[in-house]
């Protein structure tokens, strides 16, 4: 399949409006998921919608960590660096390069080694405060990345190139764009896209 690519679990559908609507609606029987999104949404846009108080950005990162298992391995040091880091307005400009400030500069370390760069994480905690900001960062949306950039040439870029945010979103607008899909919003492209990698590629 090519470098970056895993084996394919069956052939992945073109990505057409048919497909997007078949997922997002296939989302809506996934029970678990739902209130999952439904509880941090409550968390993070009406109770908590702020960044300075400690204990509501300490709550968020916690949740967070356990409903994805980000396995973050520090919630105290990742929470304080957030705080530190005076992030509301720039959530609310939907500043892409605050994604990797917060994904970095924590300071948390694997067994004294290099600090471990929280890429995915930080995109869903910016996501789930300006969601159409912020698309999110997972395994299973960059191997479909990968795959339709080698299928299709949708795109130019190389794979470290969606661990950088703003080249991550351009990505994710530029596949919405080429597929003729701007009829959905970037939470519903994340949506679909999640849904079909996760059963394209189960051994992820």
């Amino acid at each position: 399949m090519g470098e970056g690519v895993n084996e394919l679990n069956g052939v992945v559908p073109y990505p057409i409006p048919k497909e997007v609507r078949h997922y997002l609606a296939k989302w809506d029987t996934l029970l678990n998921y739902k209130a999952q999104e439904n509880a941090l949404n409550l968390l993070f846009r009406e109770a908590y919608p702020g960044n300075a108080d400690p204990r509501h950005v300490l709550l968020k990162c916690s949740t967070l960590n356990d409903f994805y298992g980000t396995n973050i391995y520090g919630v105290y040091p990742v929470a304080k660096h957030i705080i530190a880091s005076k992030i509301d307005e720039r959530l609310r400009h939907g500043d892409p390069q605050l994604v990797n400030d917060i994904a970095s500069g924590h300071g948390i370390r694997r067994a004294g080694g290099k600090e471990i760069r929280l890429f995915s994480f930080a995109t869903k905690y910016c996501s789930h405060h300006n969601p159409e900001a912020y698309p999110i960062y997972d395994s299973y949306v960059e191997q479909l990345l990968l795959y339709f950039r080698k299928q299709d040439s949708f795109a130019d870029f190389r794979n470290f190139d969606l661990r950088d945010f703003p080249l991550f979103k351009q990505t994710i607008l530029e596949f919405r764009a080429f597929y003729g899909l701007e009829q959905f919003s970037v939470k519903q492209i994340d949506q679909y896209l999640w849904q079909l990698g996760k059963n394209k590629f189960p051994k992820y």
